[in-house]
């Protein structure tokens, strides 16, 4: 059944599911919803594990999707990161698109998503100082909610899911 047939109650009951099937007990801190690393700055406690921000991209036709995690205080060059990933003009894809894909609504973007892409429509990458370290930040689905995922988790959770890692060094934008 695509996510988007899926109630959020259904879609966070699968996360849970695959979480218990794979042994993986990563710790989750409520917190207030947050849309933003400015917000999640303000409103998320400090936690062990590496801050992440997430960007949902399509290529300029739509044919192909990306879930790209990268550190909370990196500004990612979209063009050259289109260019490294041979996709071409890179964009941020819509909030339909997002639903459709990963069941997901604005802000609560994370590599947990990934749950829902059944269809293996969604190609993952992540900037390689989160892929070596210990553990990182993750939205269970939700905005209101933080788990630190350890590495170890992370590469089982990826597999279960079908979604390879394309670990690279994220193009930065220049500091203004």
């Amino acid at each position: 059944m695509p996510c988007a047939d899926r109630s959020p109650d259904e879609r966070a009951g699968a996360l849970d599911d695959l979480l218990r099937r794979l042994g993986i007990e990563a710790p989750r801190y409520e917190h207030p919803a947050v849309m933003t690393v400015a917000e999640s700055e303000r409103c998320v406690p400090s936690l062990p594990g590496a801050k992440t921000k997430n960007l949902f991209l399509r290529d300029k036709k739509g044919q192909r999707h990306f879930l790209v995690t990268a550190p909370h205080d990196k500004a990612v060059r979209l063009d050259a990161l289109g260019e490294l990933l041979g996709a071409g003009r890179l964009s941020f894809a819509s909030p339909e698109r997002l639903q459709k894909h990963l069941g997901l609504l604005p802000g609560a973007v994370s590599l947990l998503g990934l749950v829902n892409d059944s269809s293996g429509a969604v190609e993952f990458v992540i900037d390689r100082s989160l892929w070596e370290a210990d553990a990182v930040h993750a939205h269970p689905l939700v905005n209101t909610a933080t788990m630190v995922v350890p590495h170890a988790d992370l590469e089982r959770f990826l597999a279960a899911t079908g979604h390879p890692p394309r670990v690279i060094e994220l193009p930065a934008a220049p500091m203004e």
